[in-house]
């Protein structure tokens, strides 16, 4: 396995090496006051291989806006040998004009993998129905993805009435579609928050549909998820030998989400804070 520690060094080749197997990204949600020159610095310094980056309604970039300045943000980045290793969206649904107008620009970017929209229940409506129409909503989205040689990717969300919190209903959702068409981002933090003790058993069975893993740590703090600097909380660090031991070779996006994100007078804080859970996530892998 490539040494981690290749991912702080500034060449280019050796980013390259490293991303290789378990490119580290960083949700840079937290950083929409700052140019993209400056977030590329930034995200550089801290020595990550690129960013998962919001291109959403109050994102980075806007999806109206995606033709002029999707490409700006990639050339910022690309000036400090990083990528956008991960393209946070509002797609969900393949019929919308914008769906492909989004996705067209991103994939002649280069941009391979892009988070999808969730899907919420209706409990008023049968359960099963709802994920009936969701497997065929995905089928025609991989369909695009397959002509643009993307990979859509679904994060399982904890909560009441997200499809995917539970991973068994994702597993049905997901059947007999080509994991790299539409896959998993999966969230350690939302599913051991749901799983309680019984996680390994569900992330075993959507194994092999995860293309990207996401990282954060929770709390439980009188009946309410609070989150918390990585290693503070709930997420058991053997998760990462689960990981290594499935040959996962995909990228690993670090969610710092415990501090305010709409603020941008903590963009320090949030850069330091960062750090440290950078520095936790390699001690674990």
């Amino acid at each position: 396995m490539v040494p981690l520690s290749a991912a702080a060094t500034d060449t280019a080749a050796s980013k390259t090496v490293a991303a290789k197997k378990n490119s580290l990204c960083v949700f840079t949600k937290p950083f929409n006051s700052l140019t993209f020159d400056q977030l590329a610095e930034r995200i550089a310094e801290l020595g990550f291989n690129g960013i998962e980056a919001p291109i959403r309604k109050g994102g980075h970039v806007e999806p109206n806006a995606v033709p002029d300045e999707l490409p700006k943000l990639v050339d910022a980045l690309k000036r400090r040998n990083l990528d956008i290793t991960v393209m946070t969206s509002d797609i969900n649904d393949p019929r919308d004009p914008l769906t492909e107008r989004v996705l067209s620009v991103a994939a002649k970017l280069g941009i391979r993998y892009y988070r999808m929209q969730y899907f919420k229940y209706n409990e008023s409506k049968p359960i099963a129905s709802q994920i009936t129409e969701w497997h065929k909503q995905m089928v025609e989205l991989a369909a695009l993805n397959k002509q643009l040689g993307m990979t859509a990717v679904y994060q399982n969300h904890a909560g009441r009435n997200y499809f995917g919190a539970g991973i068994w209903d994702l597993h049905i959702g997901l059947d007999g579609i080509d994991p790299t068409e539409v896959g998993v981002a999966y969230d350690i933090r939302h599913a051991a928050a749901e799983g309680g003790m019984s996680w390994p058993i569900p992330f075993q069975l959507i194994r092999p549909h995860v293309q990207v893993v996401y990282v954060k740590d929770f709390i439980w703090e009188n009946s309410k998820l609070v989150n918390v600097p990585l290693g503070k909380g709930q997420v058991d660090p053997k998760f990462f030998s689960m990981l290594k031991a499935s040959k996962f070779d995909g990228p690993i996006s670090l969610h710092e989400e415990y501090l305010d994100h709409k603020d941008p007078a903590l963009v320090p804080e949030h850069l330091t804070a960062i750090r440290d859970d950078l520095a936790t996530l390699k001690s674990w892998l």
